[in-house]
């Protein structure tokens, strides 16, 4: 059974604002994919801000052949005036390895926050910022489809987006920058990453045991500042109740211990288990409201099994006598 589609779309949460996937320092990140920065490289004017407050993002996405989905690269980019809330707290950390285990928690605000503001801890709220233009945005090191360079990003909604980009857009370890005009809500910036390979995962039919560890593996990555993160979370439909979350070196393969695989299983699981793999390198510059980053990364999304563990979307996908539940088990 293919995996619904709207699990294999990875959106920064703090652009759209759903990825908030929380960052927190200029050298060392985990507002990021793996809360460390790659290779931070930019500049910006005089008048910095405060580094662990993270106001801008700017995405190229390398996104290789999957099973609903051609290869495709993407940039997407915004920019707010302040930090976007966070609104589930990652706590409790049991760390193995390179790995860590957390669970959620959502705070509560005695006073309602209101519309224009979030709950980000116990009665503490913080206001939605607003996002502003940059002025023209260009960026160098990614190829267009058609071979034009430098791109010069379309701002839609203020929101930055690049036309059909070549796959891959780049050879692993080109330079890739970004220069943003400014604006009157922000100054003249510049940012500067690298280019990375597509993510190749070569771990196939990966199951998730009690008592047995999850070995990954994948094709090596040339590019030495890159990182990879990988996420596990087992009971994302039924509302999650713990993920293990690891930072390790582009080293090709990673192995998630027993003891965390157990613990986050004893949590309890839902429909359509993912493992999310992700390649990236990150630079940055601060400007007035924050931290701005680049980010290059690629990732792959692969489905988990879990013995018992029936996955549905209808009942037709269910073993007979069994219906399809709310968090897509059948029971």
């Amino acid at each position: 059974m293919k995996l619904p589609s709207h699990r294999l779309v990875q959106t920064s949460a703090f652009l759209f604002p759903i990825f908030a996937f929380a960052f927190a320092a200029c050298s060392s990140s985990s507002d990021s994919p793996g809360g460390a920065a790659g290779a931070p490289g930019g500049s910006a004017g005089s008048s910095a801000g405060d580094p662990s407050k993270l106001v801008g993002s700017f995405q190229v996405k390398v996104t290789p052949k999957s099973d609903v989905a051609d290869a495709s690269t993407s940039i997407v980019g915004r920019i707010y005036d302040g930090p976007t809330p966070v609104t589930t707290i990652w706590e409790k950390p049991q760390a193995d390895g390179d790995c860590k285990l957390t669970t959620p928690r959502n705070p509560y605000c005695n006073t309602p926050c209101g519309g224009s503001a979030a709950c980000v801890e116990d009665d503490t709220c913080l206001a939605y910022p607003t996002a502003h233009d940059a002025g023209a945005v260009t960026v160098t090191g990614v190829k267009a489809a058609d071979g034009s360079a430098p791109l010069t990003l379309t701002l839609v909604n203020n929101t930055y987006q690049a036309g059909t980009l070549s796959y891959p857009p780049f050879a692993e370890g080109d330079a890739v920058s970004l220069t943003a005009a400014g604006s009157s809500y922000f100054p003249t910036f510049t940012l500067s990453s690298k280019g990375i390979a597509p993510l190749e995962l070569t771990s196939a039919d990966l199951a998730l045991k009690s008592g047995q560890p999850l070995a990954l593996t994948w094709t090596k990555g040339g590019e030495s500042s890159a990182t990879i993160h990988v996420k596990l979370d087992i009971s994302h439909h039924g509302g999650s109740k713990g993920q293990i979350e690891c930072d390790t070196a582009d080293s090709g393969a990673l192995t998630v211990s027993a003891a965390l695989v157990t613990k986050l299983l004893n949590l309890g699981i839902a429909g359509f288990p993912t493992v999310i793999v992700t390649r990236y390198v990150i630079g940055s510059t601060v400007i007035a409201p924050g931290r701005v980053e680049l980010e290059i990364s690629s990732t792959v999304e692969q489905g988990v099994t879990i013995d018992g563990l029936h996955s549905c979307t209808d009942k037709k996908d269910c073993p007979e006598g069994q219906e399809c539940q709310a968090d897509l088990t059948c029971k």
